[in-house]
């Protein structure tokens, strides 16, 4: 103390508080140092407690880092129109140590996920994203710096979203592509024109999905629930499956439902049989049609995982959560309804991208897949959902399927 006292560093009252003369600053990658303004010196030891920080995490949502005319950074707060050159972060500084990963749950948002991602050397794709979840997702993958391609089948509607995301934030990198997945011809398209582009690809969401539809065949001659919620899918990622090892490491995330748990799928001898994925029309019922696609999409994951992990490239399937308001149930009026009166008591858009983002982008999941999350925790889907042999069938029935209505591609 007789020290401090000498130096004049003993007359504050917290430990962290600097001493006269003394100002923090931070580095451009967010470590803090000290300035000392009478002596003419900077140094990376706080004054008092030695110790060495930085700040947590990135910038706070809606602020931007710039540099003016003479070199200096400066700090822009985007939603209340102000700029400093304090570093927003200094205020929650951390000391130099490991941080924990931390935990989320149902009422996580995906900005949140997203908080301390810098995701500015990523390449995103993300099918049916011009609204609801889908749109989510690629609102703050955007907002975090990531160049995100829209993939929908109704180009006006997507240019929507990309006009509303580039408003929040002019800087964003977000674009439309054309994608139908009930048309086996635009789905070769689209991934002829991405891969003109000589693009990477680090993060592929399967996101796009139909409910309640009516009967009706594609153009495939296909039942259309199955075709758009997973063979375009699988036809998706086979055509972009060079793409994704070259980018690895990559990740796939396959956007389910809890509603797999009231199907199946499997004859007697195990194998996935066509006429319970694309039955006549006698034999349909929307919502059955709906619940064997999304236990195809858990299938799909494990054994695409099993076959492309080896080369860098994982995939996990999610719930995204229960009864949320999404525009998915738009064709049938009963279920608006529904919706519409649980709305109040359900999870918003943002809370049910948040799963879908932390399977893209959670470093504990590294390498890691085959999976199934729900609320950004890993939970044990049905037993038909986790059969390799039912996993296998339906791959072998798809491959099929694909080659029997389109040019020969290569096996993944």
């Amino acid at each position: 103390m007789t020290a401090l006292k000498y130096a004049g560093m003993d007359d504050t009252d917290s430990e962290d508080e600097l001493p006269p003369g003394w100002e923090e600053r931070s580095t451009k990658d967010g470590w803090v140092y000290y300035a000392n303004h009478e002596e003419m010196k900077t140094q990376w030891e706080h004054p008092k407690t030695g110790k060495k920080k930085r700040c947590a995490g990135a910038l706070p949502y809606g602020w931007e880092q710039e540099t003016d005319d003479k070199g200096q950074i400066f700090y822009s707060d985007h939603i209340n129109k102000r700029t400093t050159y304090f570093d927003p972060r200094q205020a929650f500084t951390i000391e130099d140590m490991q941080v924990k990963p931390k935990r989320y749950d149902g009422n996580t948002t995906a900005l949140e996920v997203l908080h301390d991602c810098d995701l500015s050397d990523k390449v995103v794709v993300i099918t049916g994203a011009n609204s609801g979840i889908g749109f989510e997702t690629a609102r703050s993958f955007a907002l975090h710096g990531a160049h995100v391609i829209i993939a929908c089948r109704n180009q006006s509607r997507a240019m929507k979203a990309v006009s509303l995301i580039t408003e929040e934030w002019r800087k964003a990198r977000v674009e439309a592509m054309t994608l139908d997945l009930a048309s086996l011809r635009s789905v070769r398209e689209f991934a002829e024109i991405f891969k003109a582009r000589k693009l990477p690809l680090h993060i592929l969401v399967c996101n796009a999905a139909v409910c309640t539809q009516p009967w009706n065949l594609t153009e495939d001659g296909l039942e259309t629930t199955f075709q758009i919620c997973h063979l375009g899918h699988f036809y998706l990622v086979e055509l972009l499956q060079d793409v994704l090892r070259h980018s690895a490491p990559a990740r796939v995330v396959v956007v389910s439902s809890e509603s797999h748990r009231f199907t199946d799928l499997v004859d007697s001898c195990g194998k996935v049989e066509l006429k319970l994925l694309s039955p006549p029309q006698k034999e349909y019922w929307s919502m059955l049609a709906y619940n064997r696609a999304k236990l195809c999409n858990i299938l799909f994951s494990n054994e695409l995982h099993r076959r492309m992990s080896p080369h860098g490239v994982t995939c996990n399937a999610l719930h995204p959560g229960n009864m949320m308001y999404t525009s998915i149930h738009r064709s049938w009026w009963l279920m608006t309804l529904l919706f519409t009166f649980a709305r109040p008591f359900t999870k918003s858009m943002q809370q049910g991208a948040a799963t879908t983002v932390y399977c893209a982008v959670a470093p504990e999941l590294e390498g890691i897949g085959g999976m199934y999350f729900n609320n950004c925790f890993r939970c044990l889907p049905s037993p038909q959902a986790q059969d390799p042999t039912a996993a296998a069938s339906l791959w072998e029935l798809s491959e099929r399927l694909i080659q029997e209505r389109s040019t020969p591609t290569q096996v993944l």
